[in-house]
């Protein structure tokens, strides 16, 4: 009888069309797998937003504390959600393929656009780093909080709570809601978190060898791993979180990587930036490079600020 492998993921619609996907994956290359539900932290607190709870591990504790102790073999997450820094027992083995990264507004009313000053409009976020880019292109536009899953979410807004919601295109699309998109964003002004679009494979270190080789095989998507080991790596050094706003996007075209990122302040009057471009062959030195020019160029005090502003 073949070893069946335990995915672990959280409850949500999206977390479980992730370990579906990941099971799919699994099924193609003749492995066999069964899923696990666990509960978060960041699933059980749903009234306080993330950046109050502390980013680190809100939503992947729980899955960890089972991979360390072999009730799970591999934990399925966001690439988006995933801290920067692993603890040591820990590695992502696989990235999925990366779905289109944009930001989007979903609304059932399509008469508007996020660069009509003339119009009130309300979006509902709880993503610093959207609230603060807001902030900085478009300081008309009002945000409310909003958490829970994507369902939760599009009740909430059609009670009234907000016109729109401001969510990656990636979620929505993955449950079915594109008929609801009013408006694609643009990557340049919305870069989006590091990872969007991606699903992540962790493993506890001590995984057998032999199926963790298996398991990269069936789901690693190695265009995609170079762009997220990239863009990870400059979120190492900046130490980002959920609650921190930085951003950054990588792009391969031929053997060469484009790398584009920064971070803005919680008020949005403070945006810095830069375009990278470097070998494909070394994705993690170009990810640095940015994280220091950003660093340099005055990002250091804006993440003295940020940290101040939310301890």
């Amino acid at each position: 009888m073949s070893y069946v492998i335990k995915i672990g993921t959280r409850g949500s619609k999206l977390a479980l069309w992730q370990a579906y996907h990941v099971e799919d994956l699994l099924k193609k290359a003749g492995l066999e797998s069964e899923i696990v539900i666990i509960d978060t932290k960041g699933d059980q607190v749903l009234d306080v937003s993330i950046s109050k709870i502390g980013s680190k591990g809100v939503f992947t504790q729980e899955l960890e504390d089972q991979l360390l102790d072999g009730r799970i073999d591999i934990a399925v997450h966001s690439a988006k959600d995933m801290q920067s820094n692993l603890d040591e027992a820990f590695e992502i083995i696989a990235f999925t393929e990366r779905e289109k990264e944009n930001d989007i507004l979903l609304s059932k009313n399509k008469g508007f656009s996020i660069s009509d000053a003339s119009q009130p409009l309300v979006l509902g976020t709880s993503s610093t780093r959207r609230i603060a880019t807001l902030k900085h292109f478009y300081p008309h536009v009002k945000t409310v909080d909003v958490r829970g899953n994507l369902q939760t979410r599009i009740r909430k807004m059609e009670e009234g709570l907000c016109d729109a919601l401001l969510l990656a295109y990636a979620g929505v699309h993955r449950m079915g809601y594109d008929d609801l998109i009013a408006e694609y964003l643009d990557l340049d002004e919305f870069t989006p978190a590091v990872g969007q679009g991606s699903v992540a494979i962790e493993s506890a270190k001590n995984l057998d060898p032999s199926l963790r080789s298996q398991i990269i095989q069936a789901c690693n998507h190695s265009e995609t791993e170079t762009r997220l080991r990239a863009e990870r790596a400059y979120l190492r050094v900046l130490e980002g979180g959920c609650s921190i706003p930085v951003f950054a996007m990588a792009k391969l075209e031929n053997d060469q990587l484009k790398l584009n990122g920064g971070i803005v302040s919680l008020d949005g009057k403070q945006r810095i930036t830069f375009h990278l471009q470097g070998s494909s062959s070394d994705p993690e030195s170009l990810g640095q490079e940015l994280a220091s020019k950003v660093l340099s160029a005055g990002g250091k005090e804006i993440l003295e600020q940020i940290k101040k502003a939310q301890s």
